[in-house]
């Protein structure tokens, strides 16, 4: 049988000979494999997500400037992961769609693709801004922080290799169906990263940059592991002839057609980001970048069950549209929405009830402690669009799995730069409602945009369970 994406060969009968565990839940029931594929991702995010949150705290008590620092530099550090992450959501839905369509082969191409790209984009991307660090902060405004921001991401681009290989390496493993070892390389650099910070940031007196060297020296940890899983143990599903590669445009093609939307649609964050900070610190300052800088780390948080459900969501329903099984993929949607919306109900519920306690983490040191009513009021007001951000996260994520990635891109641009950026200039700068009018801009858009996402979503599917139904 031949595969015309990959211009593969596909041999079934010898390539699904011996399936994992992982492969049979991922062609088996849809319910169950988002279940068994979000739970193991939920934790793993959300121990990712925390450390990032304690991370923010243990700043925190280093000062303002500190504080400022760290949300200067985390727009230039989510673009890496932005670009990680896509090219690893690009390599896995191939891999993904591949397996569904029961073509081994073809997806052991698509993973060595994947690693080989994944080494040019890392050093593409981390070379020219360790440069010219210095000039980008002050171009933004950083000011004062400009000097603890520099050396805080020229640490972590450092490592740009092992920090690209730990995102790609864990996207490969989902991809096969194995959440539980990527939960676990995850939670091993999250879990020795909250334990480091403290040592390099205080008892060793790093301050800023003691944060960014037990960032990477977790990394590195993680990326040892999957090394020793995926090239060493090589116990996986997929394997990786290197000895056989050379480049397949049809296979770049299939990769970036979702990777590079992938890509920019986390770019269009890190850009929005960007430019929050520019519209709070015109607003209020380096104090307002700061309670921005907390109030977020608390937001992504929240968020992380909705992206540990998506990574199974982008597996799942890239499996079941590469067999064809498309009623499959939308119960898949569907099963993955209503779960991830009673998990962010309950978060934004508790998160408004505890609000004032959470802001306790973030203001140790003593010139923080004037910003505790504004980032309560932050997280009072941010924690209404999280139930909505189930409709947009995970619709947006069934069109990465299907291998419309350019149709995510959309979404979320309308989201992140045509919605939240305009609204938060006119609610808090034109309106004159301050930093209070820049939060609700940010929980408007959000809603409008989920809910035009999820409505696209569901009118892909009932045209494609239409085709289908036709055509039968």
């Amino acid at each position: 049988m031949s595969n015309k994406t990959s211009g593969i060969t596909n041999d079934s009968s010898i390539s699904f000979k011996n399936q994992t565990k992982g492969i049979k839940a991922l062609l088996g029931d849809p319910k169950k494999a988002i279940r068994t594929l979000s739970l193991p991702m939920i934790v793993a995010m959300s121990v990712q997500t925390l450390y990032n949150l304690i991370n923010r705290i243990w700043v925190s008590g280093l000062g303002t400037d500190a504080a400022a620092a760290v949300g200067f530099a985390f727009p230039l550090l989510f673009m890496g992961t932005a670009i990680a992450t896509g090219l690893g959501v690009g390599g896995g839905s191939a891999i993904s769609r591949k397996i569904g369509a029961k073509d081994k082969k073809g997806g052991d191409i698509a993973a060595v693709h994947t690693l080989v790209l994944m080494i040019i984009v890392a050093l593409a991307y981390a070379i020219p801004l360790f440069v010219f660090a210095e000039d980008i902060f002050r171009i933004i405004g950083a000011k004062q922080a400009t000097g603890p921001a520099v050396l805080y991401v020229r640490i972590m681009y450092s490592a740009a290799i092992v920090w690209f290989f730990t995102s790609i390496a864990t996207a490969l493993l989902r991809s096969e169906g194995d959440a539980k070892r990527s939960m676990l390389a995850m939670i091993l650099g999250g879990v020795l990263n909250v334990v480091l910070d403290p040592i390099f940031i205080y008892i060793f007196g790093w301050g800023v940059p003691g944060a960014a060297i037990a960032t990477v020296v977790s990394i590195c940890v993680s990326g040892l592991l999957l090394f020793y899983w995926l090239f060493l143990k090589k116990n996986t599903f997929l394997s990786f002839p290197f000895h056989e590669f050379h480049f397949n445009k049809n296979i770049i093609k299939d990769i970036f057609s979702v990777g590079f939307p992938a890509t920019l649609l986390q770019l269009s964050m890190a850009i929005m980001l960007f430019l929050m900070n520019i519209i709070v610190e015109q607003i209020s300052g380096t104090d307002g970048v700061a309670v921005f800088s907390a109030g977020w780390a608390v937001a992504m948080t929240a968020s992380m069950p909705l992206l540990g459900m998506a990574t199974a969501v982008v597996s799942v329903t890239g499996a079941a549209f590469g067999a064809r099984e498309y009623k499959k993929l939308d119960i898949a949607h569907l099963y993955a929405l209503k779960i991830g919306i009673i998990i962010e109900t309950s978060i934004a519920i508790v998160t408004f009830i505890l609000a004032p306690v959470i802001t306790l983490m973030f203001t140790i040191s003593s010139d923080m402690v004037h910003l505790e009513n504004d980032i309560t009021t932050f997280l009072r007001i941010i924690c209404i669009f999280y139930p909505a951000t189930a409709f947009g996260m995970l619709s947006s994520s069934l069109f990465q799995g299907v291998g419309k990635g350019l149709y995510s891109l959309i979404v979320t641009i309308l989201r992140t730069i045509i919605l939240i950026l305009p609204l938060a200039w006119i609610f808090g700068v034109m309106f004159g409602w301050g930093l209070v009018g820049a939060w609700w801009g940010l929980v408007v858009a959000n809603i409008i945009g989920s809910a035009i996402t999820f409505i696209w979503a569901k009118l892909y599917v009932n045209s494609l369970l239409k085709t289908s139904s036709l055509a039968s």
